[in-house]
């Protein structure tokens, strides 16, 4: 799979991602009906309204973990990440850029 569209509301770049991209603005308490979400699940419901090419949760995702997309990891969570959440600063930092971070920790 490679750039999956998740019923016309967002796009999954990569089988491995951990978010996906709004296409359009998402209103809480739409469901998102694909087959193409990770693990046995078909639908997705979107838990607080995300405006289009802001980022939402396809899996939970656990502080301290990666967050990826484009098959890459961008950042790490800093709270748990339900599925259905956005995605953004509150709550992922970014690994990009950071001098502070040991090389290959991202």
């Amino acid at each position: 799979m490679k750039g999956a569209v998740l019923d016309d509301a967002a796009v999954l770049l990569a089988e491995s991602d951990t978010v996906a991209t709004a296409i359009a603005d998402l209103e809480a308490g739409r469901s998102i009906e694909t087959d193409d979400l990770p693990g046995d699940r078909s639908a997705l419901e979107v838990a607080e309204p995300i405006a289009f090419g802001h980022k939402l949760a396809v899996m939970a995702i656990d502080a301290g973990e990666p967050v990826r997309k484009y098959g890459e990891v961008i950042g790490t969570a800093t709270e748990r990440i339900e599925p259905g959440e956005w995605v953004h600063i509150h709550n992922c930092e970014s690994n990009r850029g950071r001098g502070d971070l040991a090389e290959g920790s991202a």
